[in-house]
Parts: structure tokens; sequence; C-alpha cells
């Protein structure tokens, strides 16, 4: 299917589109390479059922009773109640669950308690997820709350200071905790020794009548089902490795699965680091802790990719400079790093998503998390251009800079520099800023608790922001003007001020890491010199206005250092400061008129993916002889497809 003729996006519904994504190239790759994509696509797929359970509690048996209400009712299908229902469950679908995928608040229902409970009673009982000995009455006693009842479990997330996080959030990896239990018992399995594995990051931790302890998520613990088949496919995938050294990273990440040993993911993500040659390249397991209020548990995700050539070259010489980067950073020398080891990057096409990275995805990753294995062993950072792309090409037109961009000049300026800016700032962020810095020694990793992520996001964020606008750029050919940094700056701060307000709801606050880190930056420069920064008026309408680009440079250097400080010497006071300060809080006056604004656009505020269906093109005698892409599969479709193929838990 050509670019001209390719449509990137697809349906619409509450405050979600829906995109496709090509697998540019798909066709160069040699059989054997195909097949091993495919073998990982379907590693990648089982995990779903992990990521629903760890969502929250109840979210397997809520998403297939509302599978079956939709396949099975014989109602009135354009009704309001149903229709209600059928955005409900494809929010469900689109989340992983019944609580937003970036504010994690849960979700209310638009259909009522009594016509759900009179259609589920209607439905022939096998189509439903009972249990021995449970009835359907049973079965909504148990769930009806949990939909209908916004005080039951509101958040799968809650970050808010002053609360016990572990306690007021939904999230499935604790059962009977207190927040301060938890942090006494992973505390307690710290050691003096610098390479500590990622305590807690596989595992339930529960409290029960002969005390706390952790439910592994391994071959023959929890999870273990779904697990089963994910080293199945692995297996599967050795079979078409392309090297050796990849054969041996496969054969790790199984072992891993069949122990559930932190040291084995060490050992895996250390193979995983240094096995750069292969084309095609994979995430599987359980890796960011967004997900968990204390920045511990692994959320399951999966995601098969393969290298983008032409687009690489930008990426690797930016790593190929990674020393330099670091030695000019503005930071306190102390918490530079004297030698940077193993920084890779590539840019990828995504060839399948799965877990936490679908239907919306990150389009920039940089692992492992381990700031240890980072120190000693480097890390390897992808930028994802065909997700990328798709972003792109299905926002052409629709009037966002026109709305909000103070003028013409400035939109000229991010109509020519934009892209290429996002995507070296993506560059700069996941190749160098979160593999930049080190620890001081006997800094606890885990020392920033809940505001973690944040500083993080942010550190990387500046880091990126900072070297955008480095004459450096320009002499490595990836820039060809100094001018073209500020499409970055501009696009920014409107943003961390202004635009990513429209995905919150009214009264609400700033929750997500991500857009936390962004409110953090631009309010902190913003209140940093008035004379830097404006919100101005105009016909009743604001904008920012960026009246010295220089010295919003020199104010993102010194945010940089400071963040790498608190980084650095785990200054968890310094760091909850800065986030309840800044990042936290939302001006309801701009709120609103930003929401009225976006609303007359007509755009939703996220936007997630169809995967892509790959089949095995076999010959008269059964033998593979090619692997086939096709874009046609409507989204309902795909939702109930990988219910059915790819339910293991239920």
């Amino acid at each position: 299917m050509s670019e001209e003729s390719f449509n990137y996006s697809n349906e619409r519904f509450a405050d979600l589109q829906m995109l496709r994504y090509r697998l540019d190239n798909f066709e160069k790759l040699s059989l054997r390479q195909k097949c091993l994509v495919y073998c990982l696509s379907k590693a990648t797929l089982y995990g779903r059922d992990i990521t629903f359970d760890q969502f929250g509690k109840y979210n397997l048996k809520i998403r297939k009773t509302l599978e079956a209400v939709f396949c099975c009712y014989d109602g009135n299908r354009d009704s309001k109640e149903f229709k209600a229902l059928e955005t409900y469950l494809k929010r469900v679908w689109f989340s992983n669950g019944i609580y937003h995928h970036y504010g994690t608040e849960k979700f209310q229902p638009e259909f009522t308690e009594d016509f759900f409970r009179k259609t589920v009673l209607s439905i022939d009982t096998t189509k439903l997820p009972l249990t021995e000995h449970v009835t359907s009455e049973q079965l909504l006693d148990e769930i009806c709350p949990v939909i209908f009842n916004p005080e039951i479990l509101p958040k799968r997330v809650n970050k808010s200071d002053g609360e016990d996080l572990i306690k007021t959030s939904a999230c499935n990896y604790y059962d009977g905790l207190s927040q301060r239990e938890v942090e006494e018992y992973y505390s307690s399995k710290k050691t003096s020794n610098e390479n500590q594995p990622s305590w807690g990051l596989n595992s339930t931790l529960v409290k029960g009548k002969d005390g706390i302890h952790e439910e592994v998520w391994r071959l023959d613990g929890k999870y273990g089902k779904a697990i089963s088949k994910i080293v199945f496919w692995l297996q599967k995938a050795i079979e078409y490795a392309e090297n050796e050294c990849q054969k041996h990273v496969i054969e790790l990440l199984i072992d891993y699965y069949k122990s559930g040993g932190l040291r084995e993911f060490d050992k895996y993500s250390i193979a995983w680091v240094e096995e750069k040659d292969s084309t095609i390249d994979f995430i599987n397991g359980f890796i960011e802790v967004y997900g968990d209020p204390l920045g511990l548990k692994g959320s399951w995700e999966g995601i098969v990719e393969y290298r983008d050539n032409k687009a690489t070259e930008r990426a690797q010489t930016i790593s190929s400079n990674a020393q330099w980067f670091e030695d000019h950073s503005p930071v306190d020398p102390r918490f530079r790093k004297p030698i940077v080891k193993g920084v890779s990057a590539k840019v990828i096409c995504a060839a399948m998503l799965g877990g936490d990275e679908y239907p919306s995805s990150a389009i920039g990753i940089n692992l492992p998390n381990a700031e240890w294995i980072r120190a000693q062993y480097g890390s390897k950072s992808v930028t994802i251009s065909n997700l990328t792309h798709a972003y792109d090409m299905a926002a052409k037109g629709n009037g966002f800079k026109e709305e909000f961009v103070i003028d013409k000049d400035t939109r000229n300026l991010i109509e020519k520099y934009g892209d290429r800016c996002d995507d070296l700032h993506t560059d700069l962020h996941e190749c160098l800023g979160h593999g930049s810095g080190q620890l001081l020694p006997g800094t606890d990793p885990d020392a920033l608790k809940n505001y973690g992520n944040t500083i993080e996001e942010a550190r990387a964020d500046l880091f990126g922001l900072y070297y955008i606008a480095d004459e450096k750029l320009i002499e490595l050919g990836l820039l060809d003007s100094k001018e073209a940094y500020k499409a970055q700056y501009y696009e920014y701060i409107m943003n961390g001020l202004m635009t990513q307000l429209v995905r919150i709801k009214p009264g609400h606050k700033i929750e997500e890491a991500h857009m936390r880190n962004r409110a953090l930056i631009a309010q902190w420069a913003y209140d940093t010199n008035p004379e830097i920064i404006e919100l101005v008026k105009r016909d009743g309408r604001t904008y920012v206005r960026i009246n010295d680009y220089e010295a919003l440079r020199e104010v993102f250097a010194r945010q940089l250092a400071e963040i790498q400080r608190i980084k650095s010497e785990g200054d968890f006071d310094a760091a909850r400061n800065l986030v309840e300060k800044y990042a936290v809080n939302v001006d309801e006056s701009l709120h609103q008129e930003v929401l009225e604004r976006y609303s007359k656009l007509n755009i939703a505020p996220y936007k997630g993916f169809i995967n892509p269906v790959l089949t095995l093109v076999r010959d008269k005698d059964g033998n593979v002889k090619d692997v086939t892409v096709d874009y046609t599969e409507t989204y309902e479709h795909q939702m109930l497809r990988y219910s059915s193929e790819y339910g293991t838990l239920i």
C-alpha cells in the first residue's frame, strides 16, 4: 500500500483517536527475519491479560463480562444505553482496564447499573467469566460496585502528597499492605552492594496470616498460564535468531521467566544491551514502573521492532558523541560520568505492540532502567519512526497551531523545523538524557520514591532542551540553522504551560509523570524571570510569548543542574518541593479557556494504534514462504480477537 493511499486515521470515540502505522520496508527483510518478527509478535500479544490484571484486580472479569454483553446482546444495539456500553468497552480495551490510560482516574459509565445487570442476567452463563460455584448474580455483585460507585477504587495510581499511596491506589501490585509496610519490606532487602537488583519488579506483595510474602510472576507462579505461552513463542523465535548473541539473549529471557529471579533478569538485561548487531530487536517483560505509585513494580509490555537504517544514522551520530555531550553538560562535574559506556542508539520501526505499549505507545525508549547496569554496561535507546510518522500525518491540517501559536512567524518556524526538532529532542532524551549523569556513592536509586519518575523524565527532557540549541548539532550536520531550536522551545513551553491541559478534566490535578515533568520545566522557567516568558492576551485568548530564547536556554541549564543534583544525591525533599510547587496544580481559568478553544478544533487529545495483522503464507507442502502484513482489521475485531486468541488468565 502506497504512502499516498494509506489512511493513518481510523475510528474515534470518547477522547481517543485510533491510528494505524505502516511497516515500512518490511518486505525487504529476509524470510528468516520475517519469521523472527512473527514469533516475537506472538510472544508480545500473549502478555495482554497480564497487563489488564496488573492495572486492576477486577479488570479481567469486567472486560470479559462487557465483551459477552457486546457480542450476545439481542436488544436494540442503537439504543443510548447499549451505545454507551460500547464506548465504555472500547475505553476499557484501550486502557487495559477501567482506568484512564493517562490520568488513571476511573471511567464513569454512561449506562445504568440496572441496564447492565438485566443484560448480563439474560446472557448464556457459558459466555461469562464464571468460576465454579459462582453465579451470574454473584459476579454482578462483585463487579458492579467497582464499575458504578465512584468512591470505590477511584484511581489506579495515586501520587497525592500526604496520603497512603498504596491504600489509595487501585493497581493490583499489593494486597493488604500500607505504604509504610511496603517501603520497610523492600528497604530491608537492600545491602551496601551497589549492584542491587530491582527489588519487587516482578511480584505481587501480599500480607497474609503468615506475614508478608511475594507472589513472583514466573512460569510456575502467578501469571504462569500467560508466561507459558510467551515462553513457547520465545523458544520458537530462537530457531530464527539472526546470530548467536541474539539467541543467547532470548535464552536468558526464557531462563528469567522460568525462575523469576531478578539476578537472571539483570543477566538478560546486560546481554540485551550488549547485543547491537541484529536488525530485529524486541522488548518483552516487566519493565516500566510508572503504574506503581512507589515506582517499584514493572508493568508487562512488549514491542517487536526492526531497524530503520536511514534514520538510524542520525541517532548513531548523537550516540557516538556521547562523551562530548556528557563532558559539556552544565551539571556539577561530580555528577557527570567520567567515562560513558555502551551508549547505543537506533531509529526503529515498530512491527507489533503489546501490553503497556498498546494501544497507546511510547515514541522513544531507553533501557534498561537499572542505574548500575547503565553505568557499567550502557543502555539501548530507540526512537520509533513509524509511530512518530503516523502521529505527524494524522495531525496535518487540524488547525492546532493556528489556534494556539502566537503569530505567523512562529508558526512558520515550527512548520519548517518542528518535526525535525521533535525527532532530535526525542533522540537526545532517549539516547543520552536517560543515560547521562551518575548517582553519588551510597545514593539509593529509589530515594525519590513517588517523585522519581517525574524527576527522571525532567532530567532527560532538560538534557535534550539544553543541547538542541547547541552549535554542536549544526557541526554534526543534524541541524542546518541556528534558529531551528526555537521551534522546539516554543512548542515545549506552550505544551507545558497550556496545551497539555486538554488532557486534564476540569477540577483535576496533573497526575501522570510525563505531564508533571513538562509542567515542572515550563512553570519553573516561567516563574524564574517574567521577562523571558510571558502569557499574553490577544482578542481574549492567551498565548505564550518567548522574548529571549538564549536566556531560556540558560534557565534550562540551571534546571538541569539542579535536577541532576537531586537525582545524584537522592534529595527527596527537594524533589517533592519542586514537583508539588510546579507540576501538580492547574490554573482553573486558563484550563477552562484552553478546553474551550481546543473543543472547537474537534481533535481527540489522546491517540493509540491498531496493530497490523501478520500472517504466515505456506506453500503446498506446508513450508512458510512469506509473512504478509494486513492493515484492514478494525479496532473492534482486533480487540475481540485478541481476547479470544490470547486470553489466558480467566
